[in-house]
């Protein structure tokens, strides 16, 4: 499934590359938009997890207001 994907790092990652989460979107025509969510340090085998994208957008909220 990752091979499909178009990931991007998170703007706030740190530049050693040690700190950084992959983000990636995903849609088909059977299902709403997704978010995949992996660590980059593990190369693009890593063990992702999935997201709808409106749980995502909440917890993106959240974090700007706490950050």
């Amino acid at each position: 499934m990752s091979a499909e994907l178009s990931w991007f790092k998170s703007s706030y990652s740190d530049s050693s590359g040690s700190a950084c989460l992959e983000v990636a979107c995903s849609r088909s025509n059977s299902s709403p938009h997704t978010i995949h969510i992996r660590d980059s340090k593990l190369g693009p085998g890593s063990p992702h997890f999935v997201v709808p994208a409106d749980a995502w957008a909440v917890f993106v909220a959240y974090a700007s207001r706490e950050a």
